[in-house]
C-alpha cells in the first residue's frame, strides 16, 4: 500500500486501516524511512491487556518462560550457547 501526501502535507490512510488500528499513531523516524505506531484510545487498559496472564504470574516464573524462549530461538538460528 502506498499513499501520498497532499499540499498541506496531510496523508489519508485508508478506512479499512483507520478502522483495524485506530485514529492515533506515533510518528517514528530513522534514517531511511518512518513508521506509523498506533497509539492506543486507552494506554493502560493495552498494557494490561498485553500483559494478559503475566498479572498473576512471578518474576521467577517470567525469568524461566523468557529464558525457555530464549534457547528455543537460539536452537533455531543455530546458536548452541
Amino acid at each position: 500500500m502506498s499513499a501520498k501526501t497532499d499540499g498541506q502535507g496531510r496523508l489519508y490512510i485508508p478506512k479499512d486501516v483507520r478502522e483495524k488500528y485506530g485514529e492515533k499513531y506515533h510518528i517514528v523516524t530513522y534514517e531511511d524511512r518512518i513508521e506509523l505506531v498506533p497509539v492506543a484510545d486507552d494506554p493502560l487498559a493495552a498494557v494490561r491487556e498485553a500483559a494478559g496472564e503475566l498479572r498473576d504470574a512471578s518474576i521467577d516464573d517470567i525469568r524461566v518462560d523468557i529464558e525457555a524462549e530464549a534457547k528455543a530461538e537460539a536452537r533455531e538460528n543455530g546458536d548452541d550457547r
